[in-house]
C-alpha cells in the first residue's frame, strides 16, 4: 500500500469523486474555495453536463469558457469551466487537424454525439484532456495560469475508467494524435501532481464504495488523495450516556425527574415524554456506534480523512465558505 499524502503543496490537479448523494459537487466547490484562499487562482471544472457548479453558486448556466465565479477567503479567485464534450471535440479537431469548420458540419449531422456514444473512452479523453491542459498551461512568464485545478469528476463507480485514458483509447488508436494526446493526459493524471479524493458519508454503502474505489485506483496505478467524510453530525450527548443507551442501560426515570424539576412536564405527561426521549437517545447511540464502525473501516484505506459538518440550513454560499474554512483548518488545502 502506498504511503498516504499529508502535504498537498505539489498537487495541482485535485480530482473529486464520490457515490451519488454524498455531496461530491459541494465538496469540490468548497475545496476550490479553500485552495484559492490567500490570493491564489483556482479553476473548478465539471464534466457531467449537470450545471452543478452554477446551481451551487447560484449562477445562470455556465458556458463552455473559463470565467470567474467567486472570491475566496482572504482573497483569491475561483474560476469555473463546464466542459461540453461536443465543444471539446470541436476544439480537439481544430487543435490537431485544423478541422473546426468541418467539425461543426459533423456536429450538425450528429456524428459527434455518435462518436462519443459508441466510444465513451474517447469522450473521457476529450474532457480529461481539457482539464489537464488547464493544469499544464503557463503564462508568458512561465508561471502556471492556475495554482490548482479541481475536477468535479464522475461518481466512484466510473472514476478509474474515466481517468485511465490510455487504457480506454487503446482499442481506438494505436498511433497518431489521439494516442499521443491520451499519453500526455495520462502523464499528468498518474503523476504526483494529481490526487484523487473521495467523498463519502458515514453509512455502509458509501463507505464500501469508497474502499472499492480506492482499491481500483491503486490497481490502475492512479494516485489516491484523501477521503472527505461529509455531513457529519456531532453528538450532543456525553459518551457515558451514549454507552448506557447503546447497551440498553439507559434509565428514563432520570429524565422524568429532570423534566419535573425543570417544570417542563409533570405526572403521566412527564413519563410519556421521558420514554419518547429515551427512545431517541437509544436510536442516536446506535447510529453513533455504526458511524464509529464506518470510521474504522475508512481508516483501513490508509488515506487522510477529513470530516465536514452537516449544514443544517442547507448548502448556500455561506455554507460553502464554512466548509472551505473547515477544509483549510484540517490541512486538506
Amino acid at each position: 500500500m502506498d504511503s498516504p499524502r499529508t502535504d498537498w503543496a505539489d498537487v495541482h490537479l485535485h480530482v473529486v469523486t464520490g457515490k451519488g448523494g454524498t455531496g461530491k459537487t459541494t465538496v469540490a466547490a468548497a475545496l476550490a474555495l479553500a485552495l484559492a484562499s490567500g490570493g491564489k487562482k483556482v479553476l473548478l471544472v465539471e464534466v457531467e453536463a449537470r450545471q452543478g457548479i452554477a446551481q451551487i453558486f447560484d449562477l445562470p448556466p455556465l458556458p463552455y469558457e473559463e470565467r470567474r465565479i467567486a472570491v475566496a477567503p482572504s482573497g483569491g479567485d475561483v474560476y469555473a469551466l463546464a466542459i461540453d464534450p461536443e465543444d471539446a471535440m470541436l476544439e480537439y479537431l481544430e487543435m490537431f487537424y485544423g478541422m473546426r469548420r468541418a467539425g461543426r458540419a459533423l456536429s450538425k449531422m450528429g456524428i459527434v454525439d455518435f462518436a462519443t456514444t459508441i466510444a465513451p473512452g474517447f469522450r473521457d479523453v476529450l474532457v480529461t484532456g481539457k482539464t489537464t491542459e488547464a493544469v499544464r498551461r503557463r503564462n508568458r512568464n512561465g508561471r502556471r495560469v492556475y495554482d490548482a485545478v479541481v475536477l468535479d469528476a464522475p461518481p466512484t463507480g466510473r472514476i478509474t475508467r474515466f481517468l485511465n485514458v490510455t487504457q480506454e483509447v487503446a482499442g481506438l488508436a494505436r498511433v497518431g494524435p489521439i494516442k499521443n494526446h491520451s499519453e500526455l493526459v495520462s502523464s499528468v493524471v498518474k503523476s504526483p501532481e494529481t490526487a484523487v479524493h473521495f467523498v463519502t458519508l458515514l453509512e455502509e454503502m458509501p463507505v464500501q464504495e469508497t474502499l472499492d474505489g480506492v482499491a481500483e485506483l491503486r490497481s490502475a496505478g492512479l494516485p489516491p488523495g484523501g477521503i472527505f467524510v461529509n455531513m457529519v453530525r456531532e453528538s450532543q450527548l456525553p459518551q457515558s450516556a451514549l454507552d448506557q443507551a447503546a447497551t440498553g442501560r439507559f434509565d428514563a426515570a432520570e429524565l422524568v425527574l429532570g423534566l419535573k424539576a425543570a417544570g417542563v412536564a409533570d405526572g403521566a405527561e412527564a413519563t410519556a415524554l421521558a420514554e419518547a426521549l429515551a427512545e431517541e437517545v437509544v436510536e442516536h447511540a446506535h447510529r453513533t456506534e455504526l458511524e464509529r464502525a464506518e470510521r474504522e473501516s475508512l481508516a483501513e484505506a490508509g488515506l487522510p480523512n477529513f470530516e465536514l459538518p452537516l449544514l443544517t440550513d442547507g448548502v448556500d454560499l455561506a455554507g460553502l465558505y464554512e466548509l472551505a474554512e473547515t477544509i483549510r483548518t484540517q490541512g486538506a488545502a
